[in-house]
């Protein structure tokens, strides 16, 4: 099926829409802080939508009515850990990004263990934040271009074009009130889609959920498994919750939506807020995907993924076809290039520098986010020239796990010991982020079977993190001892 000119005309709109927002919200910009923070004055209720908007991929719209329709509902157990980690954040780690001026989540590592420790933050949120959603686009891209019909390159490009003009020109505020439009979008998209399978499969709504059910495909809790799956109850809710302590607590990507708001329960409302409405999120597309199952009598797939866009391509009708279109495209745009190139300034430049007048650092974050755009289209388009499912396309899409426990770890060395410094916190995130690479290669590559879901990666690492840094400080003489 080719796209209609309704369908056309929805995904035009759409992408100018973005544009016309990014360039009216640029002409209100006065200074850096504005830039990379909306001077403070983003509504909870929008921080809300953005972070969810910012979590949410193409690989979220596609992959989880996949995890469905071969499997059960399992992932509700996940959201509900990825609720109880955001209450966490908001009692232990939101008060202290809200005492004093923050332009960074990884300020509070240096004034708690030195610049370096801020340095090798700033450097890994970087690099696992470029290649992750790199990979992100280029995942989108491949879906975008089978129900568009065009080249997956041209779907790249064309994603990380408009991502980059309206993060350019808009700053963060451009940004937020996207995704909150894009939210939107793609969970109209996902109702649309639900509605239309309601309509055709035999029975409607009872017909799904007897036939479901039946199959046992409802199902949401899981007692038995263990640390090697995904879907065992322990996993999404202790995993999760620690997954996301690391994700919302300790990468700037969220961490700056939760800074742009007024105050410290404005930003608690947002990210608590953001939970349930993941939760509502997950159980609609996981819906979908038992809906399809149910459609296609459980028919076999190539590839899980493709489920999802199949239906799209082959049953839409003319305007519902476009609204999902807008919405995969939607989900692959929320940006991360203010985030990037806000740690590039204040993280990285400002301190080699010692320029802090807002009007150049303005100039210079601008120059930072078209960069790092160049970067993110780049390298989309080198994961195009590799096959899918390649150890390197792999590692990128799962460089996160590795990651994260170091972050959150340090964070929470701070918090826990007083006697660790700098040298311990560097020694414990090296190691941490070091350790939890090696285990995934050595479970990846077959050397040792699988022991643990990377679920649990955020939880260890941080664990490493703190074991080890509490170590090396207690080992380390006193100051004036023998």
């Amino acid at each position: 099926m080719s796209l209609s000119p309704l369908d056309l005309v929805i995904i035009l709109a759409y992408v100018a829409f973005v544009a016309v927002l990014g360039g009216v919200l640029g002409g209100k910009q006065k200074d850096a802080g504005d830039y990379f923070l909306a001077d403070h004055a983003i509504p909870w209720w929008a921080a809300c939508f953005s972070v969810v908007a910012t979590e949410t991929s193409a690989l979220t719209v596609i992959s989880v009515p996949a995890t469905a329709y071969t499997g059960d509902l399992w992932m509700l157990q996940l959201a509900a850990g990825y609720l109880i980690g955001r209450i966490a954040i908001s009692v232990f780690l939101l008060p202290r990004y809200f005492r004093g001026e923050i332009a960074t989540a990884y300020v509070l590592l240096e004034r708690r263990f030195g610049n370096g420790t801020r340095r090798l933050a700033s450097l890994v949120f970087l690099v696992t934040r470029v290649l992750a959603d790199a990979v992100r686009i280029f995942a989108t891209a491949i879906p975008l271009a089978v129900i568009a019909r065009i080249p997956v390159w041209q779907s790249i490009v064309a994603i990380g074009v408009f991502t980059l003009l309206y993060s350019y020109y808009g700053g963060l505020r451009a940004v937020v009130w996207v995704d909150v439009a894009q939210m939107f979008i793609y969970i109209v998209g996902g109702i649309a889609v639900l509605w239309v399978l309601i309509g055709l499969v035999p029975g409607g709504w009872n017909g799904i959920t007897t036939v479901a059910g039946d199959a046992d495909k409802l199902r949401i809790i899981h007692l038995d498994g263990g640390f090697a799956k995904g879907n065992w109850l322990v996993t999404g809710m202790v995993g999760g919750a620690f997954l996301t302590m690391a994700s919302h607590g300790a990468d700037h990507l969220i961490v700056q939506r939760l800074l742009a708001s007024p105050s410290l329960r404005d930003a608690r409302r947002a990210l608590i807020g953001s939970g349930v409405l993941v939760f509502l999120q997950f159980a609609l597309f996981l819906v979908i995907g038992a809906a399809l199952w149910v459609f296609y009598g459980g028919r076999a797939f190539p590839q899980p993924d493709a489920v999802f866009p199949t239906f799209a391509v082959e049953h839409l009708p003319p305007g519902v076809a476009g609204l999902v279109v807008a919405a995969v495209l939607a989900a692959a745009m929320s940006s991360s290039l203010n985030a990037l190139a806000a740690v590039s300034v204040h993280d990285l430049y400002v301190p080699f520098t010692r320029r802090t007048d807002d009007e150049h650092l303005l100039r210079v974050g601008k120059r930072f986010t078209l960069a790092w755009g160049v970067v993110m289209i780049a390298v989309s388009l080198a994961f195009q020239l590799l096959a899918a499912g390649t150890p390197l396309v792999v590692i990128a899409l799962q460089i996160a796990s590795f990651t994260y426990g170091g972050l959150l770890g340090g964070f929470l060395l701070g918090l826990i010991s007083r006697r660790a410094d700098g040298r311990d916190a560097l020694t414990g995130m090296g190691i941490a982020i070091a350790a939890m690479a090696s285990l995934w290669a050595a479970q990846q590559f077959g050397a040792i079977p699988k022991l643990v879901d990377t679920l649990w990666f955020a939880l260890l690492g941080s664990a490493i993190t703190v074991s080890v840094g509490m170590l090396s400080a207690r080992l380390r003489p006193s100051p004036g001892g023998a």
